[in-house]
């Protein structure tokens, strides 16, 4: 009977001893998401975007974690901005061409990239869409110039919470889309964000309230910049960050664009 109970009791010890080493063998849990020049996710997300009907992403904007190996592998076509994964669709939703867009040239420009949590790395790379590519359909690996525009190969190590990169841009015109991507060396997996940029300086041209949209180009004219000690009553106008806000009730010491979709401050658009 005591040979029965110390071979149960040697075979928990064991048990215990395996559920250790898998728990301890399990790889971190890794976040991140392009905040600079914007993504969809940062345009949407609750901290910092104003974007409506954005779903799930608008809580999760550092979650687009998707099978890795691209462009060989990875997201499938017209699922390339959600990463593949089906709950951030609104992502991959092209909005009719009318996602805010950053205003850009050709040259060189720094992306920066926060790390909710930070992860070992294979590498982080950048492509930009060709002469194909049409802002009303969903991004498809055939519109992207598949010679990277950049490409830093990290062998493994660990980024920092904050990483910037920066990438030669090349001279085009019109609405493109530079994808970004941050691959995991011990998972397998990666994370995508699709930046909308538009080299002709008309930045967005859509949705009413989305924060890249020019609306009337004279609307900003005689709009005085927000100040944080100044006190703005309901439908008082401001600008800040070349976008035109409305209070819409009683605010001071808020900033235009950090209050989110339920904030004080209503985005109407880039002057």
């Amino acid at each position: 009977m005591c040979s029965v109970k110390r071979a149960l009791q040697a075979l928990t010890g064991i048990a215990v001893l395996v559920l250790s080493l898998a728990l301890t063998a399990s790889p971190a849990q890794s976040h991140a998401h392009v905040t600079d020049l914007p993504s969809r996710q940062e345009f949407c997300s609750a901290s910092t975007g104003t974007l409506p009907d954005c779903g799930q992403i608008k809580w999760e904007p550092y979650s687009v974690e998707g099978p890795k190996g691209f462009p060989s592998a990875g997201a499938p076509d017209g699922q390339i901005c959600s990463g593949g994964v089906g709950r951030f669709s609104e992502l991959d939703d092209p909005r009719g061409g009318n996602w805010p867009a950053s205003n850009v040239q050709a040259g060189t420009r720094t992306f920066t990239w926060d790390h909710k949590v930070t992860h070992a790395t294979t590498k982080y790379t950048y492509w930009i869409t060709n002469g194909s590519y049409d802002p009303t359909t969903p991004l498809k690996r055939s519109e992207l110039n598949l010679d990277p525009i950049y490409n830093e190969d990290f062998g493994g190590g660990m980024p920092s919470k904050i990483e910037t990169h920066n990438v030669d841009i090349p001279a085009m015109s019109g609405r493109q889309m530079i994808l970004a991507y941050w691959e995991i060396a011990d998972t397998g997996n990666a994370f995508y964000a699709c930046i909308d940029i538009d080299f002709d300086g008309n930045g967005d041209p859509g949705d009413p309230g989305d924060p890249g949209d020019p609306g009337d180009p004279g609307a900003c004219d005689g709009v005085a910049d927000w100040s944080p000690d100044t006190a703005y009553l309901g439908g008082d106008e401001v600008v800040h960050g070349g976008n035109l806000y409305a209070a819409k009730w009683w605010t001071r010491g808020e900033e235009p664009g950090s209050t989110g979709e339920w904030g004080v401050w209503d985005g109407l658009g880039a002057c």
